[in-house]
């Protein structure tokens, strides 16, 4: 095979589905990939990426898991493995939990995949090569105690996982989606998540690939009346890492609270863009956009909370801290309201600085080592967004992040 066109051409033919993934083909054929002249990509390192370096598994290449993906999956008995996108790994039985594989351009929301990804060159790639789609569905009612652990390994060249998860009315659930592996690969994740009225559901992401990895990923949930997502995003790996994370509220009472962090070293770039959508009456979305940037990596942030007409009595918020750990580090960020109805509350706000110098004197003047107290200040910095996590999660990624930080370099 000569080209990336040639491997997907493979794998299209070969699916059973494969008339609709040539439409969602000729539509990414059609649109292109992006370019720095687009507002959404300016600040993305296009000119270092070219497709034709890719190839399109069509079966997934297993390995032994990671020893983070190890611990992790020793945290449930509901672990599923999906290897280049491909489920390996079924997961235990979980009385009212069904774990399904379907066809990537598999329907959500009673939305088109088309219609809603049009826009969305990598989404539309997405839905075009992922192998499948694995399918978490929680019935009616149900309490899911133990978290249900998604673990993605790549190993190919390209790997499209796709992802859905459903809550019933009044269910609740814990996700949990890792992903590591990926040198020199391009990974494109798309997520979607379906919120039951009254339903709860709490997701987390960890993204863990290589440094020479691209990862450009997509989550969007739909909430309805009363249904509640808690959302955290980690980003640690990845040369360039791009995460979207829409919230389509749809119905009253609905909740979301998102918060997205990550560490940037070397030169990697981390680019986050989130947009909360009101459409329900008294919603309310809250989120919490904190990194840190070292060495030369940069970071951008991007939000738009978008409330539309009739969605009286919302009340949306989010805020956005940069920590800059070097003069070569850069941040931006870039928060943005629209807002099309008057009975309202809403607020942004932002930051970009170094490390405190007040802070880091106290502890050095209290016998703490310069070294030592930089690292304090700035594991103090990710503390809240770790604490969101559930417990047993959150003691893993603190000590994997705290090993990632022992090789990075401050500089005052």
């Amino acid at each position: 095979m000569n080209s990336f066109a040639d491997s997907a051409t493979s794998l299209i033919t070969s699916r059973p589905d494969a008339e609709t993934r040539r439409r969602a083909w000729s539509m990414f054929e059609a649109a292109g990939l992006p370019s720095t002249l687009d507002e959404v990509w300016r600040y993305a390192p296009l000119s270092d990426f070219d497709l034709d370096r890719y190839r399109v598994p069509t079966a997934p290449v297993d390995a032994p898991l990671a020893p983070f993906a190890t611990s992790l999956a020793g945290l449930s008995s509901c672990v599923v493995r999906v290897a280049d996108g491909y489920r390996v790994v079924d997961g235990t039985d979980v009385k009212g939990v069904t774990i399904d594989e379907a066809p990537s351009s598999l329907a959500f929301g009673g939305d088109d995949p088309f219609e809603r990804y049009a826009s969305d060159t990598f989404a539309l790639l997405n839905t075009a090569l992922a192998p499948g789609t694995t399918v978490v569905s929680v019935e009616p009612g149900v309490i899911v105690h133990e978290p249900i652990i998604i673990i993605h390994s790549a190993h190919a060249t390209a790997s499209f996982p796709r992802t859905q998860v459903r809550l019933g009315t009044g269910s609740s659930a814990t996700v949990i989606e890792y992903y590591d592996g990926g040198d020199g690969a391009v990974v494109v994740p798309v997520s979607e998540l379906e919120v039951g009225p009254n339903a709860s559901l709490r997701l987390v992401t960890y993204q863990r690939l290589a440094a020479t990895a691209w990862h450009v990923a997509r989550t969007t949930a739909i909430l309805d009346r009363d249904a509640r997502l808690n959302q955290s995003v980690l980003g640690m790996g990845a040369n360039y890492n791009r995460s979207r994370n829409d919230a389509d509220l749809r119905a009253s009472g609905a909740q979301n609270e998102l918060r997205t962090t990550f560490l940037g070293s070397g030169v990697q770039v981390h680019d986050f863009r989130t947009r909360q959508y009101h459409r329900g009456a008294r919603t309310r979305s809250t989120l919490l956009a904190k990194g840190a940037v070292a060495e030369s990596s940069r970071s951008v942030y991007t939000g738009l909370i978008e409330i539309e007409k009739g969605a009286k009595k919302t009340d949306a918020r989010q805020t956005n801290h940069n920590l800059l750990l070097s003069p070569f580090a850069h941040a931006d960020s870039v928060p943005n309201l629209d807002i099309r109805e008057n009975d309202v509350v809403c607020a942004h706000a932002s930051s970009v600085g170094p490390l405190d110098e007040l802070q880091r004197w106290y502890l050095e003047s209290r016998g703490v080592e310069r070294h030592d107290a930089e690292r304090l200040m700035i594991q103090g910095f990710f503390l809240e967004m770790l604490d969101a996590l559930p417990s047993s999660v959150a003691r893993l990624v603190e000590d994997d992040v705290a090993s990632v930080l022992r090789s990075v370099a401050v500089i005052a």
